[in-house]
Parts: C-alpha cells; sequence; structure tokens
C-alpha cells in the first residue's frame, strides 16, 4: 500500500456510474483500488495495517481503531447503479470487510459486479497515481478529477458537459441549487485543489442558452511530468496503436450507435467508412427500419459497403438487404497484427 500505486478504472464505469460518497469513503475505495492488478482474473482480499491505512488516507482521531469499522460499514451500505445497456447493476462497493482483533489488520474485497470496470482492462481506461486524490479535501474534488483526467486526450483539448448532467454525475442535483453557489463550492473549490495537488489542472467557460448557464467546457491542462498520463498512453500503444491514435473517434462511434459494441468494433467502422462519422449516423439511422438485426456492426459495414438508402414504403423492402457474416476475432486479430 503506497500513495504512488496506480488507479486503474474503465473510462465507461467513470462517465456511467453516479453515487455519493463521503471523502473518507472515496479515499477508502481508491485506495482499495489502487492494489487491484488490472492483470488479475479475480477480486483478491485485501489485507492491510490499520494504522498505515489511516495514515494513508489522512483520518487522524484518537478512537482510530473503532473509526474505520464505522466507515466501513457505513460504505457496505452505499448501493448505487451502472447502467450498461439494457442491464441496470445495482451493487455496493465492498462485497466483505474483515477485522482481526489484536493484530491491527483489516481485510476488504470489492464486490464481483465491479470486474468487468476494474479488472483485465486491456482499452479505454483510465490510470493516476493514488497520490492525486490523498490530499483533496472536498468530496467532489476526486470526481471531477477522475472525470478530467479520463477526457485528457481528447483532440480539440476540452470536455464540455451539461450542468445538470454534471449535477447527476457527482449526485449533487440537489446541493448548492443556485449555480453561483455551485460553481463557487463545486467548480472552483475543485479548481483550486487541482491546480495545487494534481497532475492536471483545468479552465473553464460557461456556455450560455437564453441568459442561463447550461453547460461548461473544461479545458484540460496536463502537467509537464504526467507520468500516470504517459504510462496510459504507453498500454494502449502497446495493445494497439490503432486504439491510441483513433480514441476520440472511437469514443464517438460508440455515443452514435446506442448499444454496447467493443472498442474493436468502432475502430472497424471508422476504418471502412474512411473517418466520416456521418456516413456512419445515416447507415445507423436506417437500422430503426429493419425489426431484427443479430449483428448490429456488421450489418453498419454492409450498409456502408452496398450503399444502403434510406427506406420507402414498405419496412420489409429495405430488410431485403442481404447481411453477410463477419468474424470479429479474426478481425480483431488483423487489426492488432497478430497472425
Amino acid at each position: 500500500m503506497d500513495k504512488d500505486y496506480l488507479v486503474t478504472k474503465s473510462n465507461y464505469f467513470i462517465m456511467n456510474s453516479s453515487y455519493d460518497l463521503s471523502l473518507e469513503e472515496q479515499k477508502i475505495i481508491l485506495t482499495l483500488a489502487s492494489m487491484v492488478q488490472p492483470a488479475d482474473e479475480e477480486f483478491k482480499p485485501y489485507r492491510f495495517k490499520i494504522n498505515e491505512f489511516m495514515a494513508l488516507i489522512g483520518v487522524s482521531t484518537k478512537t482510530k481503531y473503532t473509526e474505520i469499522p464505522k466507515i466501513t460499514k457505513e460504505l457496505m451500505k452505499k448501493v448505487f447503479e451502472i447502467e450498461e445497456g439494457k442491464t441496470l447493476i445495482q451493487t455496493a462497493w465492498l462485497s466483505g470487510v474483515k477485522y482481526e482483533k489484536g493484530t491491527g489488520m483489516i481485510e476488504m474485497i470489492f464486490s464481483p459486479y465491479l470486474k468487468p470496470y476494474m479488472l483485465k482492462l486491456n482499452s479505454m481506461f483510465t490510470q493516476y497515481k493514488l497520490a492525486n486524490i490523498l490530499s483533496m479535501k472536498s468530496k467532489y474534488s476526486p470526481r471531477i478529477y477522475e472525470f478530467l483526467k479520463c477526457n485528457e486526450f481528447k483532440k480539440q483539448g476540452y470536455i464540455e458537459i451539461e450542468v445538470e448532467e454534471l449535477r447527476k454525475l457527482l449526485r449533487a442535483d440537489n446541493i448548492y441549487p443556485l449555480y453561483a453557489d455551485f460553481k463557487r463550492y463545486v467548480i472552483l473549490q475543485t479548481q483550486k485543489e487541482l491546480k495545487k495537488i494534481s497532475d492536471i489542472s483545468f479552465e473553464f467557460e460557461e456556455i450560455k442558452t437564453s441568459r442561463k448557464i447550461t453547460s461548461i467546457k473544461f479545458y484540460i491542462i496536463s502537467s509537464k511530468n504526467n507520468k500516470a498520463s504517459n504510462e496510459i498512453a504507453a498500454s494502449l500503444e502497446k495493445i494497439n496503436p490503432k486504439l491510441q491514435q483513433n480514441m476520440d473517434d472511437i469514443n464517438l462511434i460508440k455515443e452514435v450507435i446506442n448499444e454496447p459494441i467493443k472498442d474493436i468494433d468502432a475502430l472497424k467502422l471508422f476504418e471502412i467508412a474512411k473517418g466520416d462519422i456521418n456516413i456512419i449516423k445515416e447507415k445507423y439511422s436506417y437500422s430503426a427500419a429493419v425489426p431484427k438485426i443479430g449483428n448490429m456492426v456488421g450489418w453498419i459495414i454492409d450498409a456502408i459497403k452496398n450503399d444502403y438508402k434510406s427506406p420507402k414504403g414498405k419496412v420489409n423492402k429495405f430488410n431485403e438487404y442481404e447481411q453477410r457474416e463477419y468474424d470479429f476475432k479474426e478481425l480483431e486479430k488483423k487489426l492488432l497484427g497478430w497472425k
């Protein structure tokens, strides 16, 4: 257990999970996450000394040995949701905690439902040093930090998000209802903390609709000596150079296609469309008129290659297109350069 350990999470999990944890609870979860190896097949029970753990997350109290059990007990009650296509997952963070009296040892293990978002990650993940969040004072700073960190490599240099969507992500829907207060106590406080202690900082621009501020553009600034960023880029480059080079395009395609698809499939669509996202949007929109499509990616590829046109008249005419079968395992091998 060390502040230089790396926390690794899938980008999907960061962007699509909404939860409300205290600052201490977040530090416990992220410290535990830093002990997980992304290549692990299963979550392991992680054991460490309570006094070292308390010192690491910055909890200082005379009754520290009774304080941590209270925190972990409350933490196990915090159920949150993850939406994955048509699947809704409701889970707590931890599946169990064990204290060994007289030894000063604690053992914790993550819920198995979190495996897809923390284990065996080979693309589209975010990685950062635990030290970046341990000194934070605001409960919202770690969440905004992760949100910005996973968008650090945007080609345009910024990420735009609606104010209400940001509130939802932070579970701050009813906190600071006035935007001026939300800006002062959440955004500006986080900006101050990130600039002082983390490997990224940000400037922001407020976007107005009529006279109301409805969106925020975050301009993400990486520090010169950003070791975690280099490790992410190196990891992705090792897996597949094309994935690392086209991260923004892959994310955009996955947003366009409103159902789960793999990164490698999104990359294939990008290549088939010769980088024209509008073609992918157009052909995908036609799929709404087709009753049943077993392989959406294969269908869109065929639609692009054969230049399907917007359906007119009866739907069954549109469905008369011959659909090809694709061996995506072989396709993935070719893209990765495997023989």
